[in-house]
């Protein structure tokens, strides 16, 4: 029997060569989304990672702090409802019975413990296989830990159709001194996924004084300032724009695009740009 630990090397070094082929030359960026409070005693080492992943090239990891953790005794500085609505809506979507911190969501496809280093090596690396190998998939949902295979937090399953797996939609962000554009390359078959758009802060340092985590100094990486649904995508080739007096006041230097199926669905596609300019601090 194939085991998942001896396929993980195998699919990782054949999506360099398919996937790249198939996204135009650049494997797509893959999507991490961490669940985060500065409430939760349990969250730093994942805010560590997350910082980690921030910095690595074919990864846009995004740090939302959630707010349902303030009743602990420290009001998150960094949360948001929209960032607890969304993580509430992958539960539902993903078939949870409620929502945890720290948790890691891979792609809209995998659900990770957000401290679990290794398990979260393991479901990006599958993700980028998916995608290079449509005939290859393993089910990653659910905390990898209490996967169905407890030896390596994942069951291989061989036999997916091809017409299953989840295209590469191309996805492009441009600039000019008035607006910035959003490009979306066309991909057959699609015919509801949602455009989001989050601006970031690359760096935010926190002194928490009360709480779980009281007296500790946090460092949260590419912070979730604000998110929101800014188009729908069916397949067609797609361009929106915006004013950039529309992004004035909002403190972000960076912007994450994600085309995603339904709303909380698996990723088709995403693009990062940096935004030093637009940069304000609080």
């Amino acid at each position: 029997m194939i085991r998942a630990r001896h396929l993980v090397p195998l699919l990782t070094a054949l999506c360099l060569a398919s996937g790249a082929a198939r996204a135009g030359g650049t494997p797509r960026p893959i999507v991490v989304e961490l669940y985060t409070s500065q409430g939760c005693s349990s969250c730093p080492p994942a805010d560590a990672i997350l910082g980690r992943l921030a910095q690595r090239p074919g990864v846009i990891a995004i740090s939302l702090p959630i707010t349902y953790w303030d009743m602990l005794g420290w009001k998150d500085s960094l949360a948001s409802e929209a960032n607890t609505r969304r993580q509430k809506a992958y539960a539902a979507a993903m078939g949870h019975g409620g929502v945890y911190t720290p948790q890691i969501i891979v792609d809209g496809v995998a659900d990770v413990v957000g401290s679990r280093a290794g398990n979260i090596e393991m479901a990006i690396a599958d993700r980028r296989a998916q995608l290079a190998l449509p005939g290859i998939v393993r089910d990653v949902s659910g905390d990898v830990d209490r996967a169905r295979d407890a030896a390596n937090g994942f069951r291989v399953a061989l036999a997916m159709p091809p017409t299953l797996p989840d295209p590469v939609v191309p996805v492009a962000v441009s600039e000019s001194p008035d607006e910035m554009r959003i490009d979306i390359g066309s991909a057959p078959g699609i015919d509801n996924a949602t455009v989001w758009m989050f601006h970031l802060r690359s760096s935010v340092s926190v002194n928490v004084a009360r709480g779980e985590n009281a007296g500790h100094t946090i460092t949260y990486h590419n912070v979730a300032a604000d998110l929101k649904a800014v188009g729908v995508y069916r397949g067609k080739a797609l361009y929106l724009t915006l004013p950039r007096a529309a992004m004035n006041g909002l403190a972000h230097d960076g912007i994450a695009i994600v085309v995603q199926r339904g709303g909380y669905g698996h990723v088709l596609g995403a693009a990062y740009l940096s935004r030093p300019d637009y940069y304000a601090q609080q």
